[in-house]
């Protein structure tokens, strides 16, 4: 747009950062990223030979899978693996620290990030967590890699709805032992990290039935040896290879068929279930439901091991992309010379927007893993019982459960977005193995659909926010509801989803003015938190009559509101992630050289947010078509300014140097073309 039509700039709008970047900038920027556990950054910086960690895409699929065991002993060495596990159990108790560390694994290679969580997370985590005393003696071997397993849940015929699987475990009372078995073709375990090739036992997931009871007591865990000492799979046991997929070569990935298998009545993995030698059973959680959530709650470290790796991912190749911007040289500026690829808007805007949100969620996951570190150190000091919780620890338990899912829902589909825009940023190039991309963009691939579907577990994330803003309804008497009114649902989400303190005080702020700057930290998480309560409300007006109605009914009325619950929902995520910048900026010194650099980057991150549903707020009328175009306006400029400090930013995210030093950025023919000196 011309000069003349272009929009008056915003009260407020930050001055343009220096075209000269400031690289004192990238200490304090990396401090915020790297958070509570640096040191366990550190550790992996300095300790591990990050280039003995990079996939080679040139082995075949069994040469892949042989390389990844000796990657896993490396790790292992270090023993950063340890942390997962329960002090009790012979580990260090520090679960934030192993998430982190498995984060880092991801700017390596997925391949080993996932087989190590395989190992480690999920096979030694439903050990640690789901079992007893009597279970412990595995811990060390799998912290050793001498018992390596498999995680035994997902089905042929029950992806995602876990709680009805066909697998079943049933008690035999005259040879105290359970019956493991798959009745029908569809509960054959399907997907299972190493068990076409390395696991010697798995954690199978049954429905656990007892003499003398038609009805299973839910979904439980049982230890089934899978191979003998040979390789060999055990009798009753069949167990398939997937073969060659579309990345993570190096796992092995396998399908598991149970012909009455018989294993001891020990093998049932009995904390929050057991069965008697005489048959009977008994668990500190009655009610059937919340016992199968519970389980799986115990579990979620795995899923924010996912979201933290594609995170990783990502970041590391928007490192790569930028670094190849400032350099790659392409189509005339002035005469005679030859512009970056930095230096074309088009470009800024493909790549800038997207690293702005990147810094958003890398901050938002290190909150996620600080209160799942947390959560998990109050249970090993014995301060929170998950069986028998308070009321209060509930609520914070499904809230962590509802966070995990959103952050790891954000983080996979960014992932999937950002690193093939960095592929087509890069040309021909970018379209090499060498230089890293593809790699990325196949290993990541099936993160949204691991660990829990995207759109399985995103409306997970609206259904807490329902749950919680229903409760909070129900609590007031009839008089308080006339005072409250539907309409103020503010007060109800602050008491129910820990708004930030910092983050509220700014909307304070801003709440009783009539006009606010667009650039204000306190009405940008404010416009972007209507959407999330205008849609609650609304939704919540939608189901109101569910409960009403015949069974039938509430099931049609409910899936006519499924699309509204999946936005209600990336809503959530949206006000999570600018809460998450604003904290972060609110820890750096006014002075620092980092604060005006995040401060546009929280400015791109809200305008790019507000602009992808700039119809919805007109539809509103919460923002006028010239505030749209105002923010339009702004993000233009926003990437014009930060444009220069691309390599601040990415430099920020402390990738070791051998992870991103990719051919394409050591090409002379790049720097040499026509204009290369500046």
């Amino acid at each position: 747009m011309t000069d003349k039509n272009r929009p008056a700039p915003e009260k407020g709008s930050p001055r343009t950062l220096p075209t000269t970047p400031d690289p004192a900038a990238t200490k304090d920027l990396r401090k915020l990223l790297d958070g509570r556990w640096a040191s366990a950054r550190d550790v992996f910086r300095n300790n591990v030979n990050a280039k003995e960690l990079l996939h080679d895409p040139t082995l075949s699929m069994d040469e892949a899978r042989e390389a990844i065991l000796n990657k896993l002993s490396l790790l292992a060495e270090t023993g950063i693996q340890k942390g997962v596990f329960a002090p009790e159990n012979g580990g260090a108790g520090d679960t934030g620290a192993t998430i982190t560390s498995l984060e880092m694994l991801g700017y390596a290679d997925l391949s080993t990030m996932v087989k190590g969580g395989v190992q480690w997370g999920l096979w030694g985590g439903a050990v640690d967590a789901l079992g007893t005393e009597r279970h412990s003696h595995y811990i060390k071997d799998i912290i050793d890699l001498k018992l390596l397993g498999c995680f035994g849940m997902t089905e042929r015929g029950h992806g995602s709805d876990v709680q009805n699987i066909e697998t079943t475990a049933t008690y035999d009372l005259e040879t105290k032992e359970f019956i493991v078995d798959s009745p029908t073709p569809s509960a054959q375990k399907v997907y299972i990290g190493n068990a076409a090739k390395h696991g010697r036992m798995a954690a199978v997931f049954a429905q656990l039935y007892t003499p003398g009871t038609k009805e299973s007591h839910g979904v439980h865990c049982v230890l089934v040896p899978i191979r003998d000492e040979d390789g060999n799979p055990m009798p009753g046991v069949t167990i398939g290879d997937h073969g060659h997929k579309g990345g993570l070569l190096g796992v092995d990935n396998g399908t598991l068929l149970f012909d009455k298998v018989r294993v001891p009545r020990e093998a049932l993995l009995n904390r929050f279930g057991d069965v008697s030698e005489d048959g009977v059973y008994t668990s500190p959680i009655e009610s059937r439901n919340r016992r199968f959530f519970t389980m799986l709650g115990t579990l979620i470290r795995g899923r924010v091991a996912v979201g933290a790796a594609a995170g990783a991912a990502t970041r590391a190749s928007l490192t790569i992309a930028l670094r190849y911007a400032m350099r790659r040289r392409q189509f005339e500026g002035l005469p005679g010379k030859e512009k970056r690829l930095i230096d074309h808007r088009a470009h800024r805007l493909r790549l800038l927007p997207r690293l702005a949100r990147s810094y958003a969620l890398a901050l938002l996951q290190n909150q996620m893993v600080e209160r799942l570190h947390d959560q998990t150190a109050a249970v090993n000091r014995g301060e929170w019982d998950v069986a028998t919780p308070t009321d209060e620890q509930l609520r914070r338990q499904r809230e962590t459960e509802s966070r995990a899912a959103a952050v790891k829902v954000a983080a996979t589909a960014h992932a999937t977005d950002t690193i093939q825009e960095c592929r087509e940023a890069c040309g021909g190039a970018g379209y090499m193995d060498e230089n890293r991309l593809t790699i990325f963009k196949a290993d990541s691939d099936v993160f949204t659909t691991f660990e829990g579907d995207n759109t399985v577990l995103v409306q997970m994330v609206g259904k807490e926010l329902i749950t919680a803003y229903a409760h909070g309804l129900s609590e007031l008497s009839p008089i308080e509801m006339v005072k409250f009114g539907v309409e103020n649902i503010s007060d109800v989400l602050r008491q129910r989803t820990s708004i930030p303190l910092t983050v509220q005080s700014l909307i304070d702020r801003v709440s009783d003015r009539e006009e606010n700057s667009l650039f204000d930290a306190g009405y940008q998480v404010k416009i972007i938190q209507e959407r999330e309560h205008n849609l609650l409300k609304s939704l919540a007006r939608r189901l109101k009559d569910a409960k009403k109605m015949e069974p039938a009914d509430a099931v049609k009325l409910v899936d006519r509101a499924q699309d509204h619950l999946i936005d209600l929902a990336w809503a959530r995520i949206d006000t999570m992630l600018i809460e998450a910048l604003i904290e972060a900026e609110a820890e750096l010194p006014a002075d620092s050289p980092a604060f005006p650099v995040l401060e546009q980057i929280r400015h791109l991150f809200a305008f790019s947010t507000i602009l992808k549903h700039a119809g919805w707020y007109q539809e509103q009328n919460i923002l006028s078509g010239n505030r749209t175009k105002a923010a339009r306006a702004a993000v233009n400029d926003l990437v014009d300014s930060i444009g220069p400090w691309s390599g601040v930013l990415v430099d920020a995210f402390g990738i070791p140097d051998a992870l991103v030093d990719v051919p394409m950025l050591n090409d002379s023919g790049v720097d040499s073309l026509t204009g290369a000196a500046e």
